[in-house]
């Protein structure tokens, strides 16, 4: 009667192992070697309330200065705080910047190499520079990592290119309980928010239009149902759950008991 108590027990536990094994591998689809040539194309786009640095270069330099903000000291109490920063141009609800002698630009939906173009060429049209050198770049690129992760919060990207698997190693991964399946990034573009699910578990993440993740993006990580009945338990009634599960746990181990007489 023991042995086959024991058996059953360990038969469970295999049981369970198992299961949980399959909810927590990645990429369970994947081979030993796989090459994925239909990646969702990378690009990023220009948003409202983004913070744009500009730079305008030439070998008239005297000429290109005018095109320039100044970089901004920051004093508290009338000491120097902190580090010298770059002033940027924010996009505003209409989706326009006020750039210096070419005034107001539409820039909401252009990529940064086509704001860069566009600079360009009205500066050359103009007349204000023959061989001018743009660089343009994001202030503010950030994403949000919250849910079931074990670091969540807001993270700072120095480039413009982050995957979603790079924002979950950033925030220290998913947690023991968090959803493998149900991953969502949610994005606001052009007025609206989307929302995405990804399965973690399956390579078709790859060619997700999230894959690449875009500035101000915010990953979800859903709890699994473990989590979920866990939050249910409190001060108040964690003792009495605990009873319940050992009232449980015991009457299961005399009914298989009495089955095997």
């Amino acid at each position: 009667m023991n042995l086959k108590l024991l058996l059953l027990s360990v038969s469970l536990v295999l049981i369970t192992s198992c299961a949980t094994s399959k909810q927590i591998i990645y990429f369970q689809d994947a081979g030993d070697y796989a090459i994925y040539k239909d990646i969702e194309p990378f690009e990023v786009y220009i948003h409202q309330d983004d913070l744009l640095a500009i730079m305008v270069n030439s070998q008239a330099t005297e000429a290109a200065l005018p095109f320039n903000l100044p970089i901004a000291n920051f004093y508290i109490g009338g000491e120097s705080y902190g580090q010298q920063r770059l002033l940027g141009y924010l996009v505003d609800k209409e989706g326009n910047i006020d750039f210096p002698v070419l005034g107001k630009l539409h820039v909401e939906g252009l990529t940064r190499n086509k704001l860069r173009d566009l600079i360009k060429e009205k500066l050359i049209e103009d007349g204000q520079l023959t061989d001018p050198i743009i660089t343009v770049n994001f202030l503010n690129f950030k994403v949000s990592v919250l849910g079931e992760v074990n670091r969540p919060g807001t993270f700072n990207i120095a480039g413009e290119r982050i995957t979603l698997l790079e924002a979950l190693s950033m925030a220290g991964d998913l947690t023991i309980y968090g959803r493998r399946d149900r991953v969502a990034v949610i994005r606001e573009a052009g007025g609206k928010r989307t929302s995405l699910y990804h399965n973690l578990s399956r390579t078709e993440i790859f060619k997700s239009p999230c894959y690449y993740l875009q500035q101000n993006d915010i990953v979800y990580v859903e709890p699994n149902k473990r989590r979920a009945q866990q939050s249910n338990i409190n001060q108040n009634n964690s003792v009495a759950v605990w009873l319940s599960i050992v009232s449980v746990l015991l009457t299961s181990v005399s009914f298989f008991v009495n089955i095997t007489k």
